[in-house]
């Protein structure tokens, strides 16, 4: 059992997400039903010039990370690309795909598309794959070295009708 934001006493239950097998829930909204476009990716990536130099990034999990241009700028680095799974789990102690971006290391920058933030809430991993945490995009705001960045991730159905209108 949790208790939630405003005091109430909630278990935990196994729910299934979309795309995903039997996860444990967290829900700090009232919100009954799961939106497929509400889930958020929390992804390790790398700067690879010496030192190297990390960052997590959360997008949406349908857009895709622009880490050849914006996270490659962002790291100031020549080179920039997803943490190998071994990098992650040395860094976060979580496995990719339960990242979640609370409880991160101090000296990580923690960086959030902007279209995260038009979400009503979103489900974010929540340390290990069998945990989900959903919650008000807000929440994130809460957690230091945060900054929300535009562009951080493309849409790719934006990006089709951008090349096929």
């Amino acid at each position: 059992a949790v208790i939630d934001r405003a005091g109430n006493i909630r278990l935990l239950e196994p729910i299934q997400l979309p795309g995903t097998r039997r996860a444990f829930v967290m829900i700090l909204d009232d919100s009954p039903s799961i939106d497929p476009n509400d889930s958020a990716n929390t992804i390790v990536v790398v700067g690879k010039s010496e030192p190297r130099r990390y960052a997590a990034c959360v997008v949406l999990a349908p857009h895709r990370l622009d880490v050849n241009r914006v996270v490659r700028a962002r790291l100031s680095t020549r080179k920039a690309s997803f943490a190998a799974a071994e990098e992650t789990r040395a860094l976060t102690g979580m496995e990719i795909g339960g990242v979640t971006p609370f409880g991160l290391p101090p000296d990580l920058p923690i960086w959030i598309d902007a279209a995260v933030m038009t979400r009503a809430r979103v489900v974010l991993g929540g340390g290990s794959r069998h945990w989900k945490v959903i919650a008000p995009p807000a929440i994130l705001l809460t957690i230091p070295r945060v900054e929300v960045v535009d562009g951080l991730a493309a849409d790719p159905t934006q990006e089709a009708l951008a090349r096929d209108p």
